[in-house]
């Protein structure tokens, strides 16, 4: 070979092995795009175990294609492969942080391989930007799992409330939030007997305890030592007042007024205060203070459907029908559960004339005060399995 050979060669490898790399690198791309072609193609066919292998070559090829790594992951973790979809997963959420899915799948795959800490963080980071329903429930579940786990019950609390929003029906979700709010409501009352025992709020909470185990005695014993030490406790004076009105000790009943009074003097704009001052009023017969405290109650409220009725029901006795309807229309709107509203507008349609109207609106309350009837009935039997409990334990104690 010739020295103007030898230098050409020598000229030439580099360039030779530059071309090379790239042809490899370009090589590598489309093998790898072939691979994940044929990987869709076993899916469509149902066939994950034969897709699996293919995306595992894809990523062999090319390390970083995001699509490869995230839908092997997806593909391992459903086989069960928990241990395997991590990696895959994992590599996927730090290529392009926002696959929101992803991440909460990552944190499943971590909840399920028995790595806690790992599995919160990516769970919490994931859960806030969920949008499909089934998926977030149930990394929202996993979530409130791994708060429960830590003794984290206002954090539990705070992801089930807001799967609650989206789904309000949910009877698993609605379980788990009762469960988790007693939780809370024990620990807050025991705090506040450790941290103060004798003072103004600790009576309140106890007041509210008592009256809703039944024992309406002690509770109003509660609520008077409360206001007591605290004469403008907030609520306090509304919560007693409703003690006594309901009371049927007519003695009691006729303390209430001044407690309603003194609750809306501390809080004039306390629409339930202003409601149920209409009501003592129209039991009493004073309808204009009734009609004032009512459209008060509904000013401060516009969609609070019990002002709403109630207002209705006086415009009706004041002959306002036309007013009456489109009162308890909105009542309606605001909640369609209201049996009262339903039963009102149905008469009203009746009497104009508006028999198809008044049909549905009948229909309609049939179906929820059969609910409603359903409902009292297993709060009546809670009710009363509550309060043999309680005979039940004053009687071991003495």
């Amino acid at each position: 070979m010739t020295c103007r050979v030898v230098l050409c060669v020598l000229l030439l490898l580099p360039l030779a092995t530059l071309s090379s790399a790239g042809q490899t690198a370009s090589v590598k791309k489309q093998q790898a795009t072939e691979h994940i072609r044929a990987s869709q193609q076993y899916l469509q066919q149902q066939r994950p175990d034969l897709a699996i292998p293919e995306l595992q070559k894809a990523v062999a090829l090319e390390p970083q294609n995001v699509d490869a790594r995230g839908n092997l992951g997806v593909l391992l973790y459903f086989r069960g492969d928990y241990a395997g979809a991590i990696p895959e997963l994992r590599v996927a959420v730090k290529l392009k942080p926002d696959l929101w899915k992803l991440q909460g799948l990552l944190g499943l795959a971590q909840e399920h391989s028995g790595d806690a800490p790992s599995a919160q963080a990516d769970l919490e980071a994931a859960f806030p930007h969920l949008t499909e329903q089934k998926f977030k429930t149930e990394v929202g579940d996993a979530l409130i799992s791994s708060y429960n786990s830590a003794g984290d019950t206002e954090k539990a609390a705070s992801v089930a409330s807001q799967l609650l929003a989206d789904q309000p029906t949910n009877t698993a979700l609605l379980y788990s939030s009762y469960r988790l709010y007693s939780d809370l409501a024990d620990k807050a009352l025991l705090t506040m007997a450790l941290t103060d025992p004798d003072g103004a709020l600790m009576h309140e909470m106890m007041a509210r305890e008592l009256a809703r185990h039944g024992d309406e005695a002690q509770a109003i014993v509660n609520y008077r030592e409360a206001l007591k030490l605290d004469p403008h406790l907030p609520g306090a004076h509304f919560e007693l007042g409703e003690l006594l009105y309901n009371s049927s000790n007519t003695e009691l009943q006729a303390q209430a007024d001044a407690e309603f009074r003194a609750a809306v003097a501390d809080n004039p704009t306390d629409e339930k205060t202003h409601l149920v001052l209409g009501e003592v009023a129209a039991r009493r017969g004073d309808t204009k203070t009734a009609y004032s405290e009512y459209s008060r109650a509904v000013e401060l409220q516009p969609s609070d459907p019990d002002a709403l009725v109630e207002l209705g029901k006086i415009q009706m006795t004041m002959n306002e029908n036309d007013k009456a309807q489109e009162t308890f229309a909105r009542a309606v709107q605001a909640d369609p559960s209201n049996t009262v509203a339903r039963y009102r507008l149905s008469m009203l349609y009746r009497r104009q004339g508006k028999t198809r109207e008044a049909d549905q609106q009948m229909v309609e309350y049939k179906k929820y005060k059969e609910m409603k009837t359903k409902l009292e009935k297993i709060f009546h039997d809670m009710r009363v399995g509550s309060l043999q409990k309680n005979a039940d334990d004053a009687d071991e104690q003495r």
